[in-house]
């Protein structure tokens, strides 16, 4: 399907042609960009609401300053679509996160415009007061930098700690609070009650009005000094209330709110706030999904709904004649009430991914047991160390990439203190479209290298049920993490009895000649679609699922090493000190010899593509697997101990 942009849309390649256009021509370059948003994303997939609802700011910050001379860093990346359609990448839009495609966050590999490489949240106060430092350090006098962050990343503590830095670092930094009330989910803390605060208070507005007025009598065309920066510091200060305060506290100037969608209101502020030195906060109030009526409605079910039919709103769903198996996400929201109505100990904790990791489940069902806590990770698992050390068996659910923004309240706030807190690894192994950010890669690693530490990963949902189901016991006095994949399983009946699994036990799936196949997690399914195809060709390997990289299964190793000279190992995550890694150290510390092929994610970043086409990149799917097995059978046994 060909997709066009409107008449004056269609001639902007740069910020320098959006230049040329009049003010008023700037209601209609919104309204195209707006439309070619829509456009391309419902027949071609991507994020969709959050990019939506910051058009006309992305529209007056190119008008406004000279990037990417002066620079723009977005937080997070779902709402850079429209700055992307400005900044040259309009025509190729189209293959936004397909593989070897445009990245569905600003990457700084892409283009000079994209500033700094986002994914995760709340990195761009830091970010950006790092280039304005620099700007200041290399008397680059003129240079601008702006971050623009949403309300929801504002509640991480990587954000504060911009903010502390900002305000004692003398560095021309203006924030730009992007507040929708609206993450992915509905944002939850006292930040967005205050802010809430600020949007409705009538001391607020009449304090917008009142600055604007202020800065529409500045002078025109001169240079904005300290001494008016710090006249209209005490003007701006006496027409707040006392509950302004939160930035003020932190040496930032803070102008607003304002309307975000008002483009000639943001062209004038904008073009003021370059005047004003130091640290500054502008304040605008958007709406998530604007312009689109059902993405308005449903801010969170809009965020990245698939392909989509624009004019009635039917998202397109995948139709079978059989049925499927769930998400691994569902299945962990679901098992977890059912855990938790036998066993009142049970609490659920998850940073903000309360539909993506489905505990909502549990909040809706149990909402004195669950909790959104906002994009914390950090506070996540010390939250859930906090309630461990009452007794209580807390399953801290976050995303496997998101889970390394809390590496060391893992280590220092849960393992040394022997807490059996249960993290449920989400999204673990590759993710597909959202690319490096958001990969599960490293997880098996930078866990099984830390002491008092269980690591697992289920092959099915009912080994997810039944690890959930062990790692609640109260016998389990370790911490315990199970990790798992984005995306449907392998069961649609699903819902079996629970298990306990010996912690430590794995499992022979079936036996076999010549070689041993050795997985762990979900990608034991891709070994066994392999051997299938091998059985046609007389090759039938073993395979074992080791359920357990950590306690590691030694007996059942010392079977294969002495039953086995050549073996495949099978992964979902780095090959780097991963599983694979994890079975060679025990050949080397037990003077076994064998040849051994470890599959896996590469020592490389693995960008963005759907799963199907990256496993198969990254040689770890089914047909990988037969081939390195039918590689090695024809291989002799080198003739070496390794040691």
């Amino acid at each position: 399907m060909e997709i066009s942009a409107g008449p004056l849309l269609s001639q902007i390649n740069s910020p320098a042609d959006l230049k040329k256009l009049s003010r008023d021509q700037l209601f209609q370059v919104c309204d195209e960009l707006r439309h070619y948003i829509i456009d391309v994303v419902s027949v071609y997939g991507g994020h969709f609401a959050a990019s939506l609802g910051v058009v006309e700011l992305s529209v007056a910050l190119h008008y406004i300053y000279n990037t990417p001379y002066d620079q723009l860093v977005w937080d997070v990346g779902h709402q850079a679509y429209g700055h992307k359609i400005l900044t040259g990448r309009k025509d190729s839009f189209i293959t936004n996160r397909k593989y070897k495609g445009l990245s569905g966050f600003p990457k700084r590999s892409e283009s000079e415009y994209d500033t700094f490489g986002v994914g995760h949240s709340s990195t761009s106060i830091s970010a950006a007061l790092g280039m304005a430092m620099a700007a200041k350090y290399k008397k680059e006098t003129e240079r601008k930098t702006v971050a623009i962050i949403g309300d929801g990343a504002m509640t991480a503590g990587l954000a504060f700690e911009g903010l502390n830095h900002a305000g004692v670092a003398d560095a021309d930094l203006l924030v730009i609070l992007n507040d929708n009330c609206m993450s992915i989910d509905p944002n939850v803390g006292a930040l967005k009650e205050y802010l809430t605060d600020i949007t409705t208070s009538p001391a607020y507005n009449k304090m917008r009005d009142d600055v604007w007025k202020l800065l529409g009598k500045l002078p025109v065309g001169k240079r904005f000094t300290r001494d008016m920066a710090a006249k209209l510091e005490t003007g701006i200060k006496g027409m707040v209330s006392k509950t302004s305060n939160l930035f003020e506290s932190l040496n930032f100037r803070y102008f607003g709110p304002i309307d975000g969608h008002n483009i000639t209101k943001l062209v004038d502020t904008l073009a003021d706030l370059k005047k004003i030195p130091g640290p500054k906060l502008l304040h605008i109030i958007t709406v998530k999904g604007k312009g689109y009526a059902l993405a308005e409605q449903d801010q969170t079910k809009w965020h990245a709904p698939g392909l989509f039919d624009k004019v009635t709103g039917e998202i397109y769903k995948k139709k079978f004649d059989l049925p499927q198996p769930p998400k691994y996400q569902d299945v962990f929201g679901h098992s977890i009430i059912e855990l938790a109505e036998a066993n009142d100990k049970i609490m659920g904790v998850t940073p903000a991914m309360p539909s993506g990791s489905s505990l909502k489940f549990m909040m809706e069902a149990m909402p004195d047991r669950a909790f959104d806590v906002g994009i914390t990770e950090q506070h996540a698992v010390t939250l859930s160390a906090g309630l461990a050390t009452q007794g209580l068996r807390v399953f801290c659910n976050i995303y496997s990439s998101f889970m390394q923004r809390a590496y060391d309240q893992v280590i220092h706030d849960v393992a040394i203190q022997k807490l059996p807190v249960i993290f449920c690894l989400d999204r673990a192994g590759l993710v597909g479209e959202d690319g490096p950010t958001h990969h599960g890669a490293y997880d098996i690693p930078y866990m099984r290298c830390i002491p008092n530490m269980v690591v697992s990963a289920p092959m099915n949902e009912s080994e997810l049920r039944n690890l959930m189901y062990t790692a609640q016991l109260d016998k389990n006095e370790y911490p315990f993490v199970i990790r798992y994949p984005r995306g449907e399983g392998v069961m649609p009946e699903w819902k079996t009895p629970f298990r306990e699994i010996e912690i430590g036990k794995g499992r022979k799936l079936k036996d076999g000649e010549g070689l041993a196949i050795l997985t762990f997690g979900h990608p034991g399914n891709f070994a066994t679609a392999a051997i299938r195809e091998l059985k046609a060709e007389g090759i039938d390997p073993a395979h074992y699922d080791l359920r357990f990289v950590k306690p590691i299964d030694e007996a059942l190793l010392h079977e294969v090493f002495s039953k086995f000279d050549k073996i495949v190992t099978v992964e979902d995550g780095t090959v780097v000190g991963g599983f694979g890694s994890a079975v060679l150290e025990f050949m080397n510390a037990n003077n076994y010899k064998a040849d051994v092929k470890i599959l896996g994610i590469p020592d490389r970043i693995v960008e963005h593509g759907t799963l199907k086409e990256l496993r198969n990149e990254c040689h770890y799917d089914s047909a990988a697997i037969a081939d390195a097995v039918k590689e090695m059978v024809n291989q002799p046994v080198t003739e070496k101990l390794i040691s």
